[in-house]
């Protein structure tokens, strides 16, 4: 089974991320018989993020993410993919085979361009689909593990492949050019909230980095948004921002004596934000060493990364070549 997925480098990864994409992805590639394919997607950050610099210090906090929480690269891979030029070669022939309505009737694409507005929309947003339709594909991916809101765009991805496969099969499934991969969303997390209660979004501005100093992680998490239920009252768990944060890393015992204290009455919201950060700090506490021994050594982190792309344009030059025979480009 060959599992793939990535992460936008438009900002440092948020316990979203880590959540949604990260730990799950991480326990995939841990099973027998299971080979992942993890990596950076810094090109697709090209779409809202133009500072280079900027761009260079999220694409080395993400890998230092991934390596943190114990992604295994001597049996997996990581890389960056704008190292790996494939992916924006198979992007342009897949561009030839999507219609331009299925790219208009994208729900992520409708809504960043409401919420951004028409002047600062561009072209790569329009056709983010397909190239995120190429970083899949061009791995020959079994299983993509995304959020509730991709499950769209891998559904497009399918329909782009068959299209291929259609054109250049000749009718026998044996000769299709590409692998049709198949989602896989976990029910409890398809989307965590932020600290407003909307998805937790670095373009929103509600996301908690537990990377942060103690004291600006802490700050963040007071300012969780709640209602105005007097201290002494019971509350309601199951709607309160904080408990569903705590609920998706605590254990059952612990989610079960924080509902109970919810329930009880004489039981405040800033209690229970205080126990959310310490249960942060104490469950991440070896992530949080890690992530800053990668961060103070640049090189490490370098090292990582070029292993990974020689393992990732091996495999991508194999998918290409392919792609180029059936188009009748070599």
């Amino acid at each position: 089974m060959r599992i793939l997925t990535g992460i936008q480098s438009s900002g440092r990864p948020h316990l979203g991320n880590i959540l949604g994409a990260i730990v799950p992805a991480i326990k995939l590639s841990q099973e027998p018989g299971n080979e992942s394919f993890l990596f950076i997607a810094d090109l697709h950050s090209l779409t809202t993020l133009k500072e280079g610099e900027t761009r260079r210090e999220y694409v080395r906090a993400i890998a230092a993410t991934w390596l943190a929480f114990g992604y295994d690269t001597q049996h997996n891979t990581l890389w960056r993919q704008s190292r790996v030029p494939e992916h924006t070669e198979l992007a342009w022939y897949l561009n030839c085979f999507t219609p331009m309505p299925m790219l208009q009737n994208a729900t992520s694409f409708k809504d960043k361009a409401d919420k951004l507005g028409t002047s600062v929309v561009n072209a790569g947003l329009f056709t983010y689909p397909v190239l995120q339709a190429a970083d899949i594909l061009l791995y020959d991916a079994n299983l993509v593990p995304v959020g509730k809101d991709q499950r769209q765009h891998l559904e497009m991805t399918r329909d782009i492949a068959s299209a291929v496969n259609r054109a250049y099969n000749n009718g026998d499934p044996a000769r299709d050019v590409f692998v049709l991969p198949e989602a896989r969303i976990d029910e409890r997390i398809m989307t965590i909230p932020g600290i407003d209660g909307a998805k937790m979004s670095k373009s929103y501005g509600n996301y908690i980095d537990i990377f942060q100093p103690a004291n600006d992680l802490y700050k963040v998490i007071k300012k969780i948004k709640s209602d105005s239920t007097p201290l002494e009252e019971p509350k309601k768990p199951d709607t309160d921002i904080t408990f569903q944060l705590y609920s998706l890393i605590a254990s059952d015992e612990q989610t079960a004596q924080m509902r109970q204290n919810y329930e009880a009455g004489g039981y405040g919201y800033g209690h229970a934000k205080k126990e959310l950060y310490e249960l942060i700090m104490n469950t991440y506490a070896t992530e949080r060493e890690r992530f800053s021994f990668y961060m103070e050594n640049p090189d490490e982190l370098e090292k990582e990364l070029r292993a990974g792309e020689e393992k990732a344009r091996a495999v991508a030059r194999q998918t290409i070549e392919r792609v180029r025979q059936a188009m009748g480009f070599n």
